[in-house]
């Protein structure tokens, strides 16, 4: 249970750093083209892989080409969803991504459709609904595209769920993984150059702490999961109502992000539909 809690404490602190970056004039691309090569070195020391052999770089350029551009897309739009929606609803919005490899497995990969999916599908489409409500009373920059980067966050997530599954299934994962990473960090530092972005002492500071928190988050994730391996469907529910739990506080707490009763509906609705696509997947590993 305690990798469980350090990797629901990694999670919602990179929301916290994106959200400090924004408040102290630090450019989230900067964060985000540092956490790359830290990321990369740090998988490199502990797996240490090995250079994929020629047909893997044939089947999978595909996959490690598109993660590459999505993985610090979705940084930059997270970011942007954390200034203008708040800590709270970004990770909801995060979260509820998992309904669309979900679906890819129904529609894509044949997986039979069973009650409490459906119900847990149903329930997400209508906590997002309520998340994405625009707080009429927020000003220009805090909330009016909200709407516009929580969706971007929902659909970006929830394609690179679906994009690292398929890794998954092919050969030396681990390695190309880590070209990944760093084909992710060569494009944002092109990206930064070309923008002449303002590096400080600080953001740099803040950007290998970035990396540094994600690695963690992966991390303890796979050792919650080594842990807890007789019961997965406890760390899958525990680690997206974890962090939306305490999203919820320190966005409400310490950032006093103001949550209007549609909101807290979103939450409600996104933490019961968790629970059903959780208890769909401990249904079907019994079966």
């Amino acid at each position: 249970m305690a990798f469980l809690l350090l990797s629901v404490c990694c999670s919602v602190a990179v929301s916290v750093l994106l959200k400090v970056a924004r408040r102290r004039g630090w450019e989230v691309a900067l964060l985000v083209a540092l956490n790359y090569p830290v990321a990369a070195f740090t998988l490199w020391l502990l797996a240490r892989p090995s250079l994929p052999d020629a047909a893997v770089w044939r089947d999978g350029w595909w996959l490690f080409a598109a993660l590459g551009l999505l993985l610090p897309s979705v940084f930059i739009v997270m970011g942007r969803a954390v200034q203008a929606a708040g800590i709270v609803r970004a990770d909801a919005a995060q979260r509820v991504a998992l309904v669309i490899p979900l679906l890819a497995a129904f529609l894509l990969f044949g997986e039979r459709l069973s009650w409490w999916s459906a119900a847990g599908i149903a329930l997400v489409f209508a906590a997002l609904a309520a998340l994405l409500q625009r707080d009429s009373s927020a000003g220009e920059g805090d909330g009016r595209h909200a709407a516009l980067w929580l969706t971007g966050v929902w659909l970006g997530y929830g394609v690179i769920d679906v994009l690292l599954k398929a890794l998954s299934q092919q050969a030396k994962v681990t390695s190309l993984l880590l070209v990944t990473f760093v084909l992710a960090g060569v494009l944002m530092a092109g990206y930064v150059c070309w923008r002449r972005v303002r590096v400080s002492a600080a953001a740099c500071a803040a950007g290998v702490l970035l990396g540094v928190l994600n690695v963690g988050n992966i991390v303890f994730y796979i050792k919650a999961h080594t842990a807890m391996k007789e019961n997965p469907s406890v760390v899958f529910a525990g680690m997206n109502v974890g962090v939306i739990a305490l999203g919820t506080l320190v966005g409400a707490g310490f950032f006093g992000e103001r949550l209007l009763l549609r909101h807290v509906a979103g939450l409600v609705l996104a933490v019961a539909a968790i629970g059903c696509l959780t208890w769909a997947r401990l249904s079907a590993g019994a079966a």
